[in-house]
């Protein structure tokens, strides 16, 4: 395709499908590794995610704004030997021999413990864009490195996101599970994901999130929102019109009002800044 031909693309989505189609075109789409797609949902076998849950509750707060902050700087010797012990524990799962319920939890937990780990290994970092690891001429951040190995295959953090759980699972609802240790983005959870209640999870933190100030604010242009919802239109409808109705289902009290009869996206942002503690 030449550059007459992409512009004339770029212009047709734009047209067509406002804002959020156009710049999701420069984000990373579902692309799916189907080495991944075995599971067994006859077995009854269970991951225990103990270490994580307990790192969340000693190192992870809630700020005035609602922002769940991680204390990075706090984290012990010890308790960062037990983060890594943890990960080197999933890594060694047979993964697709577990029930989709199972790999849910354990793909989500894996992703934000990784990241969380990236960052306490590369502080002082001001945002984790700064952890610039990943290969290549046009790399950027981390999330295209070689993380781990897990059933004899390496995987990045944009391996699990965008091969593995956005195109098996096809639930928008990832997008709030799955934290980058960004200030604008979704929380990480207070709770380690358990299979049996991940579903819940990813509705409240749905809820969380459309509810926030984060998700979606107005501007003399009109309501702006999360870059989330312009680089992943595709998970969210694709259009403008889809991506609002998506926010309603889970909006209330301000939010709400700010999405009453709003028909297109004017605008977007996402803050990069670390989530650490103040």
């Amino acid at each position: 395709m030449n550059i007459t031909q992409r512009v004339a693309l770029l212009s047709s989505a734009f047209l067509l499908g406002g804002i959020a189609s156009f710049e999701a075109l420069f984000a990373p789409s579902k692309k799916l590794w189907d080495v991944w797609l075995p599971f067994n949902d006859n077995s009854s076998a269970k991951i225990d995610h103990g270490v994580w849950e307990d790192f969340l509750q000693r190192y992870l707060s809630r700020d005035r704004e609602g922002i769940n902050r991680v204390a990075y700087d706090r984290v012990t010797a010890a308790d960062k030997a037990r983060l890594d012990s943890y990960i080197a524990g999933l890594a060694s799962v047979p993964i697709r021999r577990y029930s989709r319920t199972q790999q849910l939890a354990y793909w989500i937990n894996l992703y934000n413990a990784l990241t969380v780990d990236l960052v306490i290994e590369h502080l002082p970092v001001d945002s984790i864009r700064d952890i610039d690891i990943s290969p290549g001429l046009f790399g950027d951040g981390p999330w295209d490195k070689k993380l781990i190995e897990v059933e004899g295959e390496s995987l990045s953090l944009n391996d699990i996101e965008h091969r593995i759980l956005r195109p098996i699972w096809q639930d928008p609802r990832l997008h709030y599970a799955l934290n980058c240790a960004a200030v604008g983005c979704p929380n990480l959870q207070a709770h380690a994901f358990q299979a049996a209640t991940a579903d819940a999870m990813l509705e409240q933190a749905a809820r969380d999130f459309v509810n926030s100030d984060r998700a979606s604010w107005t501007t003399p242009d009109g309501l702006a929102v999360s870059s989330i919802y312009v680089w992943y239109a595709e998970d969210f409808g694709k259009t403008d019109r889809a991506i609002l109705d998506h926010m309603r289902r889970f909006a209330e009290g301000p939010a709400r009002k700010r999405l009453e009869g709003v028909v297109e996206i004017a605008g977007h942002g996402y803050d990069w800044r670390l989530n650490a503690a103040i």
